[in-house]
């Protein structure tokens, strides 16, 4: 292990607030020096002590079945701090006495897979799984998320884990720390020749045992020099198509090309014009990690955002007739007449947050009421087939699915036969999304959270819609206050995690936005502690 090497070398021991490094259900963190204001918060020692807190955590949660040693898969991104970190947290499992199974470069999806898959030549099923991720976050940042076989950590065990991890730690700190070499308990698996053979499978099994389904399609991917690369020639490839034209497909984590963020404007033009250029069919872009994806038509047409969700429930409802779409907060109405009226489902709007949709969808399911889709405007996207796991290569894999079984069946017309199924989407003239940041050393706030006083600030907002007869407030909202006037909406709602209210505006016009711009202003004027200017600024003749 490439730990070894730096075993002289001891780590600094400074004192760590774990608890500020849960994001949601994800832990994030510093990883690598260089970015002024940024102090490394990952660090070995860190890493190593979230490593057995997660190992800790496992043990409780399995206890009942001691009979044989447990085990734990680590995969990673393309980030420059991944084997660093890899390393650290095999240290840390293999401390508590689990084995340690070695993926590599590896996607977030296949990880939650290897606790399913069953396969003793490949060390499977593994009892956990961590990833080695920040998503599209810059490259001096990393992260992990966590996997049994019951799908993703949620936001309470995390919290777990870090309580732990800051008890093992402050033992580091007591009784001092040295990085260790590697365990006999580690092993290196190629299990991402396992995952990519599975998606394979899915969409010759979907063209009717074709051995090359999709013989003759031009496919591009572009992976943003995350971790899709493998999604071009070990899938698409093996399915027969051409992916000439492919970008970013090599690791690297500076992503000197564009943020592998499929909700980037620049990487979407960047895929965009791969596609036109290429004269392909098809384009296929994946954040860092992918569990996100979008897709481009043959015209240049991005199917991303409302689009994919459209897409998607459309491919779901031909299956599921009736079922509930779970989406989160900020879809358009648009889509819930698409959903509702053009394809006779049900459209379920919840929280922001990929785990929040996914829980929902689960939660529906088990008080009866049919879903089989839980997807955000992000990317994210789970299906009720797929264990409810946020994987941008199976979602993609639904639309191949789509593509082959239409040339099966004598259709010879590409990707049409995708975007013909949302040609009666309809979809805002204008959009905008304007962030309102929360001063936290505000006088204000007296001392409270920034979360109590955005609640107050939609509490006054509340308010004050419920007094205007031009606007109406949406019946059934989850999250924030969102309101119909000027033949559009708006949504505005507190971060998941920032002191900040993000607002978003869909209109037919850039008028009728700066109508519903101005109501919210005036409801909000009287809070000192909220930075308005871009709403200012937006709203101005």
């Amino acid at each position: 292990m490439a730990a070894a090497s730096s075993a002289t070398t001891v780590p600094s021991l400074d004192k760590v607030d774990f608890l500020k490094l849960q994001n949601g259900s994800d832990i994030r963190g510093v990883a690598v020096a260089g970015v002024e204001g940024e102090p490394v918060s990952l660090t070995e020692p860190v890493t190593e002590a979230i490593a057995a807190a997660f190992a800790a955590w496992l043990l409780d949660k399995k206890k009942a079945d001691t009979s044989r040693q447990l085990r734990v898969s680590i995969g990673h991104d393309s980030r420059i701090s991944a084997q660093l970190l890899q390393d650290a947290v095999s240290r840390g499992i293999a401390s508590a006495g689990l084995d340690v199974v070695q993926y590599g470069l590896a996607s977030t999806p296949a990880m939650f897979n290897s606790t399913l898959t069953k396969d003793d030549a490949f060390l499977c099923p593994v009892d956990g799984a961590i990833m080695i991720t920040a998503s599209h976050l810059p490259y001096n940042r990393n992260g992990f998320k966590f996997f049994t076989n019951a799908g993703g950590l949620g936001k309470t065990d995390i919290k777990d884990i870090l309580e732990r991890a800051a008890n093992i730690y402050s033992i580091f700190l007591a009784e001092g720390y040295s990085v260790k070499k590697a365990s006999a308990s580690l092993k290196k698996v190629d299990y991402m020749s396992v995952y990519t053979s599975d998606l394979v499978k899915a969409v010759r099994k979907a063209a009717g045992n074709i051995e090359k389904p999709l013989d003759g399609f031009h496919i591009i991917v572009d992976a943003g020099n995350g971790a899709g690369g493998f999604f071009a020639a070990k899938v698409l490839e093996h399915l027969g198509a051409i992916t000439a034209g492919s970008q970013f497909l090599e690791p690297d984590g500076m992503f000197p090309n564009h943020i592998p963020n499929p909700e980037d404007k620049a990487a979407m033009k960047a895929i965009t014009q791969a596609v036109l250029d290429n004269k392909a069919d098809l384009g296929i872009i994946f954040d860092t990690d992918v569990d996100r994806s979008a897709a481009v038509d043959s015209t240049g047409r991005e199917l991303n955002r409302n689009r994919l969700i459209a897409l998607m429930s459309a491919i779901v409802l031909e299956e599921h007739p009736g079922t509930t779409i779970v989406t989160d907060s900020v879809t358009s109405d648009g889509l819930t007449s698409f959903i509702e009226k053009k394809l006779g489902g049900k459209h379920h709007r919840f929280k922001r947050g990929y785990k929040n949709v996914i829980d929902e969808a689960i939660r529906l399911n088990s008080v009866g009421k049919e879903s089989h889709l839980a997807i955000e405007t992000s990317g994210h996207g789970a299906l009720k087939e797929n264990h409810w796991l946020d994987d941008g290569a199976y979602l993609m894999v639904k639309l191949l699915n789509k593509l082959a079984s239409a040339r099966a069946s004598g259709r010879g017309d590409g990707s049409k036969v995708l975007t013909d199924l949302v040609d009666s989407l309809e979809e805002p003239a204008f959009a905008v999304e304007l962030r309102l940041k929360i001063n936290q050393s505000h006088p204000d706030l007296k001392g409270g959270s920034f979360r109590d006083y955005g609640e107050v600030v939609l509490k006054h907002l509340d308010n004050h819609i419920a007094s205007d007869p031009k606007l109406q407030k949406a019946p059934v909202n989850y999250e924030g206050v969102r309101v119909s006037g000027y033949g559009g909406w708006f949504l505005l709602r507190l971060s998941l995690h920032d002191p900040v209210l993000p607002l978003n505006i869909e209109t037919p016009s850039h008028e009728d936005a700066v109508k519903l711009g101005l109501e919210v202003a005036a409801a909000v004027k009287e809070f000192q502690a909220l930075d308005t200017s871009a709403l200012d600024k937006f709203v101005q003749p």
